[in-house]
């Protein structure tokens, strides 16, 4: 068996101390190269935890740097899951977090051996690259390890730690990105020592996260991974430009938040690494200063990564994976009707807001005047005011920031060679309905939010009571279908009562897909009028997007 346990207990306990060493002795222990683990078994399933494992460490004399080996002597208590790493937390704007932050969290189903070890689900959580940790707080494994598959989280650098940019050999930049292919090495190589087959492992990520896996499938060379599932999310997706490259001032500009005046960059990192981690995060939140992947200059023994604007990307490294990719039918309306209601711009200027921010015509004024009156025209026809329930700005918002970079990315997968690609639309309005209960939008409205799936695969801790018949329902479809895609590179391997379709995959020809909901559909071809038009757009104008090279 994989795990170690003890298998005499005392009849009697005499005092509190020995039950505390015998139910100690009771608890999993997992042996690898890098060290042992004792691990938890879980309360509400069968199944054992092994929690906080660190897979690395961040460099001490260079805190924005990539991160370093770690090999652990003697047994680790692998059962506190709780430790972020520093970050703004998403909906309270409280500083937290800690460097000591690149651990690993592994859920393992009682069912494994050496003879029978099972596929591996690795999920990269989103927050804009900001926010965001891998606990069970949000990402509690009871709904999917129940399907007999070892689920994974792990934490990763985000904000300036992450994503400190500087064009210097010691911060090239995408720490946070590299962070996650030291965690993804680390289980490859020992993720067997836990029942896990390393010859099985999916890698799924959401919004950021799964633009970050995106990158990987362009820039990782190696075979960490042989599945991919892509949640509302991908390189397209993120504006990288020329425009908003690495702020090379942006170590100075810190640092004088900080009353510390310096012109030298070398300086400026010296004091800004001797920081308190909470004292840097709250300098970088007050600056203004964004922190986002960024195209790397290159420099001799450096761990360069992502090398090339998204736009430029043309053909995958990571061609023999198995895709499934997707997205929600509402991605925009939280981002649309909290920015118009905050006044970050007024509803008329919304067209011209969206096309400068991905486009850039120059001194083409011309052209830009007739493209604003095109994609005013296709959306709004000639009521350019605002409607009340804003979707003409929602439908613009989540097409040109989602639906086509997502829908352009699979055409790149398939014309890369990618040939086993699925494709979904999430629409259920249910309790469990993540982003929308964060912020406090009305539950009974119809739509699917961005990030609006995850309360339907994972047991989030404050939605426990949420187990309304349909909303149960939907967690049960969701963790088949995504299972069995970690399982079988297909997520309806064949009909069942849950599911009583067989979802047909993506071609060159055809874009069928699966919209989920409390009714499963067979679509083709989401929004294909929308998407229609935006394609014929981007064969006109595609050459002036911002966040191509200029070569």
């Amino acid at each position: 068996m994989i795990f170690h346990r003890a298998v005499n207990r005392p009849k009697k306990f005499n005092c509190l101390s020995e039950l505390t060493v015998d139910l100690k002795l009771l608890r999993p222990i997992v042996h690898t190269p890098v060290g042992s683990y004792r691990g938890l078994r879980a309360q509400d399933g069968n199944y054992s935890m092994f929690l906080g494992i660190p897979y690395a460490i961040v460099d001490p004399d260079n805190v924005f740097g990539p991160p370093i080996s770690h090999k652990f002597e003697g047994i680790y208590e692998a059962v506190d899951d709780t430790a972020s790493c520093p970050q703004v937390k998403e909906f309270n704007n409280t500083i937290t977090g800690t460097l000591d932050c690149l651990h690993v969290n592994i859920y393992v189903p009682n069912s494994p051996t050496i003879d029978n070890p099972l596929p591996v689900m690795i999920y990269i959580f989103g927050g804009n690259f900001e926010f965001g940790n891998a606990g069970r707080y949000i990402y509690g494994p009871r709904f999917l390890v129940r399907h007999d598959i070892i689920l994974i989280t792990f934490n990763y650098r985000v904000g300036p730690y992450g994503f400190f940019c500087l064009n210097t050999s010691k911060v090239p930049g995408n720490q946070g990105l590299k962070d996650q292919v030291q965690a993804l090495r680390w289980i490859k190589e020992n993720i067997r020592y836990f029942g896990g087959e390393d010859t099985k492992i999916t890698v799924v990520g959401h919004s950021s996260g799964s633009v970050t896996l995106d990158y990987h499938q362009y820039f990782l060379q190696e075979q960490l991974y042989n599945r991919v599932i892509l949640q509302s999310g991908v390189a397209l997706s993120h504006h990288i430009n020329e425009d908003s490259d690495p702020d090379r001032d942006a170590a100075m500009k810190l640092a004088k938040q900080l009353n510390y005046s310096t012109h030298d960059i070398d300086d400026a990192l010296s004091f800004l690494n001797k920081l308190e981690p909470h004292e840097l995060i709250a300098a970088a939140r007050d600056s203004g200063v964004i922190f986002r992947p960024c195209v790397e200059k290159q420099f001799e023994n450096a761990n360069n990564y992502i090398t090339k604007y998204p736009a430029d990307l043309n053909t995958i490294s990571r061609r023999d994976v198995d895709v499934l990719i997707g997205i929600t039918n509402d991605e925009s309306y939280p981002l649309v009707t909290m920015d118009i209601e905050k006044g970050k711009y007024e509803c008329e200027d919304f067209v011209s807001l969206v096309l400068e921010t991905l486009f850039e015509f120059k001194n083409e004024s011309k052209l830009s005047n007739e493209m604003n009156k095109i994609v005013r025209l296709f959306y709004y026809g000639d009521d350019v005011q605002c409607a009340e329930n804003k979707r003409p700005e929602m439908n613009i918002h989540a097409d040109f920031t989602l639906h086509s970079p997502i829908l352009r990315t699979v055409s790149k997968y398939l014309e890369s060679g990618v040939d086993n690609t699925y494709f979904y639309m999430f629409s259920f309005a249910g309790e469990r309905n993540f982003l929308k209960d964060g912020i406090k939008a009305p539950l009974t409205m119809d739509g699917a939010f961005h990030g609006d799936e995850v309360g339907y695969l994972f047991d989030i801790s404050y939605m426990k009571e949420r187990l309304r018949d349909e909303d149960m329902l939907i967690v049960d479809r969701m963790t088949e279908l995504w299972t069995n895609f970690v399982k079988y590179g297909n997520p309806t391997p064949k009909p069942s009562k849950l599911i009583p379709l067989q979802w047909p995959r993506v071609t060159q020809d055809k874009l069928p897909y699966l919209e989920i909901n409390t009714e499963l559909r067979l679509g083709s071809r989401p929004m294909h009028e929308r998407m229609s038009f935006l394609d014929l757009l981007y064969k006109h104008i595609g050459q002036y997007q911002r966040w191509m090279s200029k070569d």
